[in-house]
């Protein structure tokens, strides 16, 4: 069943009932909010103007928009419309929006005020983009208003046939390895997370989610479909401060919160400063903190229940192919596990394997597998990438990881990122893991330099929390416990640049500090 049904289901049954509310503290621009009702009407009038305008089964819409009240019922708006959504990364430049826009083949595009340069300077590269709509106010004169056009449109349900083994949406990968590819999903991938999610979080109608990442990203929008199910709130925050995401919390009575790890270290940190008094917040309905995007430091978890004992916790692992989080899941009964990435979620098939393709006995690091209803279709237009990560169904993550004495999944590292420093294999996240332990670092990344002799040895880039100095000598002797070839050979310390989804950009580090091959 298509997720639109879902939707359509929610305002039928709680029409009058809050489905999303938009707070902006930077731009102090309050609070705005929406009914079920209200939601579903507004996909409906988006799909019929997309209809009137000729688009349909197998024509692509583009998203370019902030986090914002209307970005979800616009997508839902396309998916009604028997069209495939294509969120883009409100980060991208010029030149990355033309280059997304034509590898998916859009033929519309709908942007917020923010990117009127960008979406200005590529228009006359894309011959294939005929409707470009704009979304806020001073409407350009290169696009046409899409509050004037869907407000002259029926909010009647434009009653498309969906069937589930049609054509989605184009999500993009996060692009930490160059230009991103399109992955393309079909509605039962859709239908797949929104049953993931509900089955490990136990969404209920009482529940209130708190979404703080980017819409565009699967992993957002995924784990808001627990909400979407269930028919509960949620609550989209414009910002990522400490404070504002602790009074949000209290004000608006969450329940749910999804956290990356940057944003959990900065409200720690902020705490222990004092910056962030508990006294005075409202946290008792407080029940669950799950993160994911990358793997999660078991001393910051230490660190969190003790200012948040009993709070449930969890983690999720997914990736874009296989429709965001989910696919291994951590499990909310399984936090004396921290440190693993849990089992294979609700649904899915997981295995290990090694460079044979076969399966690797317990403790022995190999490339995780999938396998599920949620795996994407393909890379769109690249069938020979699509070859290279799609196996008999199962889909090769590139991410290296263990299975425990317990059956426990363990992320290694990226499979790219692994470093071969005189024929050992080093694990970067095993030495960020132990260097986030001294109590002056804020954050670290590891990544390999060039050797003549090694072939590559490890460097760390070091962010330090405010107000703490440290030097590379101190650096060294607390790497002393580590095994002498996992020790790190250069130490640089700046802030460590992460994407929108809070992966560290390795690549980035990598271009910045190899200089002619060698340090």
């Amino acid at each position: 069943m298509p997720i639109t049904e879902i939707l359509k289901r929610n305002a039928e049954l709680f029409g009058d009932e809050t489905s999303l509310v938009e707070i902006s503290p930077e731009k102090n621009e309050g609070r705005r909010e929406i009914t079920w009702r209200g939601f579903d009407e507004n996909a409906n009038r988006f799909a019929n103007l997309l209809l009137e305008r000729g688009l349909k089964e197998g024509s692509k819409v583009a998203i370019l928009l902030m986090n914002c009240l209307e970005w979800l019922p616009a997508y839902f708006g396309i998916l009604k419309a028997g069209a495939l959504a294509v969120p883009l990364n409100f980060r991208n430049t010029a030149d990355e929006i033309r280059y997304c826009l034509d590898l998916a083949e859009c033929d519309a595009l709908l942007f917020g005020p923010e990117f009127k340069e960008r979406v200005e300077g590529i228009l006359g590269q894309l011959p294939k983009l005929k409707t470009c709509l704009f979304l806020g106010d001073g409407c350009p004169g290169f696009a046409e208003s899409f509050s004037e056009l869907t407000g002259k449109c029926s909010g009647a349900d434009p009653a498309t046939k969906l069937s589930d083994d049609m054509e989605a949406v184009i999500y993009f990968s996060s692009g930490t390895t160059g230009f991103p590819k399109a992955i393309l999903h079909t509605h039962r991938s859709l239908m797949t997370a929104c049953e993931v999610e509900l089955n490990h979080h136990r969404q209920t109608r009482e529940d209130n989610f708190l979404c703080i990442p980017p819409l565009y990203h699967t992993g957002a929008k995924m784990h808001w479909f627990g909400s979407l199910l269930s028919g509960s709130k949620a609550v989209l925050l414009r910002g990522v401060k400490p404070e504002w995401i602790m009074e949000t919390i209290s004000a608006e009575r969450i329940t749910i919160a999804w956290l990356l790890v940057p944003w959990a270290q900065d409200i720690l940190d902020a705490m222990d400063r004092g910056d962030i008094k508990l006294e005075g917040l409202n946290l008792s309905q407080w029940r669950l903190m799950h993160m994911g995007a990358q793997p999660i430091p078991p001393s910051l978890i230490r660190r969190w229940n003790g200012y948040f004992p009993g709070q449930e916790y969890d983690t999720n692992y997914g990736l874009s192919e296989a429709i965001g989080p989910g696919c291994v899941n951590l499990g909310l009964e399984n936090s004396h596990k921290v440190g693993a990435i849990g089992t294979a979620g609700h649904s899915w098939q997981v295995r290990i394997v090694g460079e044979d393709e076969k399966p690797v006995e317990p403790g022995k690091v190999g490339e995780l597998c999938v396998k599920g209803s949620g795996v994407m279709k393909c890379y769109f237009r690249n069938p020979e990438a699509t070859a290279e990560v799609l196996k008999d169904g199962w889909l090769f993550t590139g991410d290296m990881a263990r299975m425990d004495e317990d059956g426990f999944i363990h992320l290694v590292d990226r499979k790219k990122d692994v470093i071969i420093s005189g024929g050992e294999n080093i694990y970067p996240v095993q030495i960020e893991d132990f260097l986030r332990s001294h109590k002056a670092i804020k954050d670290v990344a590891g990544i390999g330099m060039p050797d003549k002799r090694l072939g590559e040895v490890t460097a760390v880039v070091i962010e330090l929390k405010p107000g703490f100095n440290c030097t590379r000598e101190e650096i060294e002797e607390f790497c002393r416990e580590l095994p002498r070839y996992k020790r790190p050979r250069h130490i640089i310390f700046e802030d460590i640049p992460r994407n929108p989804t809070g992966k560290i950009e390795k690549p980035k580090l990598r271009q910045k500090h190899c200089r002619n091959g060698f340090m």
